[in-house]
């Protein structure tokens, strides 16, 4: 069933039932000031950080679910609610939400009066704007009492909320007129504070969760809500929240509009105080002061949507499927936005404490959205880099806030450095530029190691061909793209970490995946070498490719399929051999995309094997059959149940290696089955099934062995959005950039017509009409610029003006 409907002339998807199978959320932000927002205002705020710079409290997993957020309570002659359902649940007379491209207006109604708020987070800009519209629509006047609410963070997510003897002493506010300050620690280590401002004077306000909340009761009925007053409270020690009080009066049909931000401020060492004990408020102020209004709210929220038009304004397609149109020209693009922004670190699956932004995750997110933002993936390509080692290992994450490896991970994972590799060259193709080659680059963010970039690559390409197994072929170290493969940890400790523990040495496990993928970007580093004029260079790295498509044909081929890696003794994981999981999907995609042994029919052998055993109803299952006892030389991998997560789940992020894969040989149909099957406006109707949001990817969603298949899990932060964009743009539209022009070469099922896209790369936009008169999945006959035919389906590159470029398949 469904919980809402997408308004694409809007770029909304618009939720009209409040009880979603799941909370459905978005996010606001675009830079350095984020928040995420469900469909009943829960979430939470932060800047840059969601570990380290929390300004607003969450708590994940909670019963009910979702509680803690942006609230504002109505109490209305003492009938109290909340316009967005939650926290109170009084039954609406009208509920609505519409959750935009980095903004959600949430719309309650109740005994004619209707309460609308905007929220969102203004361009370069450290606050969340909150734009709330109240209207009279009964026939009789109204006067009723308004209450915001939000409860702080003490900064450090994690130690928020496990050092209570220290935090439940520290915490310290400043109310100077519609203004309330938390400044908790910032007379001692900390430069920052944060504000929630009201743009009208209010008639009282609370900062003590306690007074307001009341001991025993929750946010569905909090103490001042219910009783219609506020305490005027002060918080010391203990928790510190924000909470303006309004008194209202509404003629029939009157509207009155208010604003509130909430916002954060750093402030110079030299200029922290204003006075002894009392907060430099210049900055807030001075942010106040561009929001103050309703006019100026409204021209930041144009600005905003001005924003995200010329961003998807690169890439758009029209095909006559209303559901592909709107994830490639709206949510998949945005998807990939925010994926580039959060990483795995802060949605609500992920709780924004442990994982920080993830090497090998940056480097793949970034193919999603270079097109939109090259400036900020170079900065971002450069971030990643830093935390290179000096052997070409690297951390596995790193922290936003301070852009320096996460040690408790540390590396050795054994994948990450050829990820470098990927993002550089998309980057290089999008752009044409070659300066990030020669950017100096330090290596665990120290600047006296920093050498050139192209350095870093080259050390990225030899920590493979340094750390080879006895069979020619990658170690895997602690795990390779597959974190829950740990061949080398051996634990039965449940306390221990299957990532981050080691305990047999000697590593002679080896990886069938990381061979492909070294395949693949090997040849694109020996592609760029002689794109820059390094023929040596080009030469040798050929050289060790060459010698790992032949161990790969050699050790890590099973007959009709590509084995997944040897464990630790030597024994073939993903083999006909091996009782359960006998077929991986990862080496399927990866030694697919690499093209190894297509000649002898390799390729299709394998693709064939994925269709027979991988593929379901709901899409392609990480591997069978699936795991029913504990493997310790496997790992975690084997400790979830049969159908769920890396445990012949459907993790979505790999199916669109299989997707390309059957683009390189021609089979568009089954590409685009395999599209389809995960692609989230085509599952709408199922939402009660699939739970997550019917308009981002979700990263797993449960195969067929599970309990029930079909349900989706750990929505939004997954390589998913910019794979699939990058199948579906690149492989089955087939347009992609090379570095002297746009290729042309779509794979698409025989029955297509034809479809258009306007791209707009380096200075120039593209109008392509593909068109398909002879009914054919691959092959281009001729491709014409303004009439003229272009050689070799490349379009050059023009730097300026519009062009029309007409192809033909056949």
């Amino acid at each position: 069933m469904k919980f809402g409907h997408f308004d694409d002339d809007s770029r909304e998807y618009v939720i009209t039932n409040p009880q979603t199978p799941w909370p459905w959320i978005n996010y606001l932000g675009n830079e350095d000031f984020f928040s995420l927002i469900s469909n009943s205002a829960g979430g939470y705020a932060f800047y840059k950080d969601a570990k380290f710079r929390r300004l607003t409290r969450y708590r994940y997993n909670n019963v009910p679910m979702d509680n803690g957020g942006r609230y504002f309570y109505i109490n209305d002659g003492g009938t109290f609610w909340s316009p967005g359902w939650k926290p109170v649940k009084t039954p609406l007379d009208k509920y609505e939400c519409r959750h935009g491209l980095s903004y959600t207006k949430i719309t309650g109604a109740k005994n004619g009066l209707e309460a609308e708020v905007l929220f969102f987070v203004p361009l370069k800009s450290w606050s969340e704007v909150q734009k709330v519209r109240l209207t009279n629509t009964s026939g009789a006047k109204k006067s009723f009492r308004l209450f915001s609410f939000m409860e702080w963070a003490l900064w450090n997510a994690e130690d928020d909320q496990n050092n209570l003897q220290r935090n439940l002493s520290t915490g310290e506010v400043e109310v100077k007129g519609s203004t309330i300050y938390h400044k908790t620690e910032y007379k001692d280590r900390r430069n920052h504070f944060a504000y929630y401002h009201a743009n009208a004077p209010v008639q009282g306000f609370d900062t003590d969760r306690e007074s307001f909340v009341g001991l025993y009761n929750e946010y569905s009925e909090p103490q001042a809500v219910v009783e219609g007053r506020p305490r005027n409270s002060h918080a010391h020690g203990w928790s510190p929240v924000a909470s303006h009080y309004f008194e209202i009066d509404l003629n029939p049909g009157e509207t009155k509009e208010l604003i509130f931000i909430l916002g954060y401020v750093e402030n110079p060492e030299e200029g922290k105080w204003e006075s002894k004990g009392v907060i430099n408020k210049q900055r807030a102020l001075a942010n106040i002061d561009r929001f103050n209004t309703v006019e100026k709210v409204d021209k930041a929220m144009a600005e905003l949507k001005a924003h995200w038009d010329k961003l998807l304004s690169v890439f758009h397609i029209k095909s006559g499927d209303e559901k592909l149109d709107r994830m490639v020209n709206i949510w998949n693009q945005y998807q990939c936005m925010v994926t580039f922004n959060m990483s795995r670190s802060a949605s609500f699956f992920e709780v924004g404490i442990g994982r920080g932004m993830g090497f090998r995750d940056s480097n793949q997110d970034l193919i999603g959205f270079v097109h939109q933002i090259p400036g900020r993936a170079r900065e971002r390509i450069i971030d990643i880099a830093s935390t290179q080692f000096q052997d070409g290992g690297a951390y596995h994450q790193y922290q936003p806030l301070t852009k320096r490896g996460n040690d408790a991970i540390g590396g050795n994972f054994n994948d990450d450095p050829l990820w470098l590799i990927l993002s550089t060259v998309d980057y290089i193709k999008e752009t044409g530029d070659f300066s990030l080659l020669d950017e100096l680059v330090p290596f665990d963010n120290d600047p006296s190691t920093a050498k050139p970039h192209f350095e870093h690559l080259k050390l990225s390409f030899y920590h493979v061909v340094n750390n080879l197994g006895p069979h020619g072929l990658p170690l895997i170290g602690r795990a390779d793209w597959n974190d829950c493969l740990n061949l080398n940890c051996f634990s039965n400790d449940p306390n221990e970490s299957f990532q981050t523990t080691e305990n047999k040495t000697g590593g002679t496990a080896e990886s069938v995946m990381i061979a492909g993928l070294f395949v693949v970007y090997g040849k694109a580093f020996a592609q760029l070498c002689r794109q820059i004029g390094k023929t040596a260079e080009a030469d040798a790295a050929m050289q060790h490719v060459d010698q790992m498509v032949e161990a790969i044909k050699q050790h890590g081929w099973d007959g009709d399929w590509y084995l997944r890696a040897y464990d630790f003794f030597g024994n073939k994981v993903g083999s006909e051999e091996n009782e359960e999981g006998k077929i991986f999907i990862e080496s399927q995609g990866w030694c697919s995309m690499a093209e190894i042994g297509k000649e002898e029919g390799m390729v299709e052998k394998a693709l064939d094997s994925v269709k027979e055993r991988l593929d379901c109803e709901y899409g392609i299952v990480l591997n069978n059959p699936a795991f029913t006892r504990y493997v310790i030389e496997y790992g975690e991998i084997s400790t979830y149940p049969p159908g769920y997560k890396e445990n012949a789940g459907i993790f979505c992020h790999n199916n669109p290696w299989i997707m390309i894969g059957e683009t390189l040989i021609g089979r568009g149909e089954r590409a685009w089955d395999y599209y389809r099957k995960i692609c989230p406006a085509y599952l709408e109707d199922i939402s009660d099934l699939h739970k997550t949001e019917p308009y981002v990817y979700s990263q797993m969603i449960a195969g067929k062995d599970a309990f029930k298949p079909g349900e989706a899990k750990n929505s939004w932060l997954t390589g998913t959005a910019s794979w699939n964009f990058y199948a579906i743009s690149r492989y089955i539209l087939g347009i992609q950039p090379q570095y002297d022009g746009l290729l042309i070469n779509p794979c698409i099922p025989a029955d297509w017509k034809g479809f258009e896209v306007v791209r707009k790369f380096r200075g120039a936009t593209y109008h392509i009409k593909v068109t398909n008169p002879h009914g054919v999945s691959k092959g281009v006959r001729r491709v014409l610029v303004n009439g003229a035919e272009v050689a070799d389906q490349l379009v050059p590159v023009y730097h300026s003006g519009e062009y029309d470029v007409e192809v033909i398949m056949g």
